[in-house]
This record gives C-alpha cells, sequence and structure tokens, in this order.
C-alpha cells in the first residue's frame, strides 16, 4: 500500500479555514501551557530541516526554538551547506533530505522552487517565505488578531506598502476568512489589480 502524500504549507490557501481555525486553537492551548511552564513534547525524536536560500534571524530563531519547545530539534542549513550551491538539482537535494527528516522549511527565491522541492519530499514542507508568498507570516498575524480581538470575519484589513510577498499572502487570506483588504501602494509598487481580484476571490 502506498504512503499517503504528506500535507505541504507553501501557500496560506493550502489549508481550509477549518483547517487553520484547528491550527490557530491549537497554537492558542501549546502557548498557554508553555506560559505555565508545562513541558509539552509531541515532536520528540523528529527533526526540523531549515533551508535558508534567503538568511533570515528571525525566521530561524522562531523555528528553531518551536521545535526545541516542542521536543525536537531543528538542523540549519545556509545555501553553502548544500549541493545546492554546488548546482545539483533542487529535486534531487528534495529526495536526499526528505529522507532523513521529519520537516522541511524552507526560505528560498521563486515560489517554483519551494513547489518543485515539495514534489520531490517524502516529509511536509513549510514555506519560510518566498518572493511570492509568506504564508508563516500572515498567519501569524492572523492568530495575534484573533487572540486579541476575536474573528476576522467581516473586518477589514488594511495593507500599506509595496504589492510584495506579504501583500499576495494577505489578498489569499481575504478569501480563506472571510474579510476585506484595502492595499495602498507608492507609484511604481503596484499590484495589478486582475491578479488581485483573482488571489482574493473579489475581496
Amino acid at each position: 500500500m502506498a504512503a499517503a502524500a504528506p500535507k505541504h504549507f507553501l501557500q496560506i490557501s493550502d489549508f481550509s479555514l477549518e483547517e487553520h481555525e484547528y491550527l490557530i486553537g491549537r497554537t492558542r492551548w501549546i502557548k498557554e501551557r508553555f506560559k505555565r511552564y508545562e513541558i509539552y513534547q509531541p515532536l520528540r525524536d523528529r527533526t526540523l530541516a531549515m533551508v535558508f536560500e534567503k538568511a533570515s534571524t528571525r525566521t530561524r530563531v522562531s523555528f528553531e526554538a518551536g521545535m526545541n519547545q516542542l521536543g525536537g530539534i531543528a538542523i540549519n542549513l545556509n545555501r553553502g551547506d548544500t549541493q545546492l550551491s554546488r548546482g545539483e538539482p533542487i529535486e534531487d537535494v528534495a529526495r536526499v533530505i526528505s529522507r532523513m527528516v521529519d520537516v522541511v522549511m524552507i526560505r528560498t527565491f521563486e515560489q517554483a522552487i519551494i513547489e518543485r522541492f515539495a514534489v520531490h519530499s517524502r516529509v511536509p514542507v513549510i514555506n519560510g517565505l518566498t518572493n511570492e508568498y509568506h504564508p508563516c507570516q500572515i498567519l501569524a498575524d492572523i492568530s495575534t488578531y484573533m487572540e486579541h480581538r476575536g474573528s476576522t470575519r467581516g473586518k477589514t484589513i488594511a495593507w500599506v506598502g509595496d504589492s510584495n510577498n506579504d501583500c499576495s499572502t494577505w489578498l489569499q487570506a481575504a478569501a480563506i476568512f472571510d474579510f476585506t483588504v484595502h492595499v495602498s501602494t507608492p507609484p511604481g509598487y503596484e499590484f495589478d489589480s486582475a491578479r488581485a481580484d483573482e488571489i482574493a476571490g473579489g475581496r
């Protein structure tokens, strides 16, 4: 019997509203236990590989601390630490790394890179950031909002800045969490309106 394909988190739209709500609720439960200094380590003997083609202090520390707090370990791999720096195809790197760890987080450039990696990975792949999307950041923002102010349903989110990966992910999130996004960008950094409508489902 063939093993089930792993569930990846490459865009915020990869999860349904129900899956996101469960994840946020579970996160809150774990956070409350952590505040009370109660040990909860469901990831004991599990390993996360963090592949950084783009360096980031906050991403590394948050993922590494999270894995440690949940009982697992994290391995930090910069581009120079892998065969990627020597021209090995991303597909081969995915096959090798995913044989040795339980989950992979990648912070890279084009979305196509992480999608190709995920196709050939035996384990779940998390998008730590690409040029197009930043799902962990926006999910953290939404979780924080819900913790302090309740549901985002029917609310209006304002995005002020360039039309970057965060903005694209907010637009995706609007269609899932049922809120509206107002986007304000400076001249020369506008979001293509047709693509914005497609991503946000008209929201």
